[in-house]
């Protein structure tokens, strides 16, 4: 398997040659460390989960200040109780270590859920594969590369 950082900017190319992600000496552990290093928000910080309900997956990428509500996970994969995947699962589907989950160049292809929260964001910023990188994307790019449904991940509805 590539390194995870190639190869999200081998997919990213795809899309825009003029996407890099940036690289940081340190891990960026949370999404207050990241929004820190870049001096912005931490709504600006797009988090992806990844979730399970029953056998189904399904990736959910969020602004960094907003919390993902477990029935809008449910009614999104129809399935049981939802719960977060484990660090194994989330390494094993997505290809990348908690913490460095990139929405896009999964390992193994799920849904992926984008918040609307994320719009109000000329540039959100995505984990790009390591725990030392983000990638700054627009959120109709973010929505472009992910091929992802665009929902309220907040409300129970």
């Amino acid at each position: 398997m590539s390194n995870p950082l190639e190869r999200v900017s081998r997919f990213v190319k795809q899309y825009d040659p003029a996407i890099e992600p940036l690289i940081f000496q340190e891990k960026l552990n949370t999404t207050e460390e990241a929004a820190q290093a870049l001096g912005v928000e931490a709504g600006q910080i797009a988090k992806s989960i990844l979730f399970r309900c029953s056998d189904r997956y399904g990736l959910f990428v969020a602004a960094g200040d907003v919390r993902i509500h477990p029935k809008r996970v449910k009614k999104c994969l129809e399935g049981g109780q939802p719960k977060m995947a484990s660090p194994d699962e989330v390494a094993e589907i997505t290809g990348f270590q908690v913490g460095a989950v990139c929405p896009f160049a999964l390992q193994t292809e799920v849904p992926v859920f984008v918040d609307s929260s994320l719009e109000r964001f000329p540039v959100v910023y995505t984990a790009a594969g390591i725990a030392e990188s983000l990638l700054p994307v627009s959120f109709q790019a973010l929505v472009e590369m992910t091929g992802a449904r665009v929902i309220d991940a907040q409300s129970a509805e």
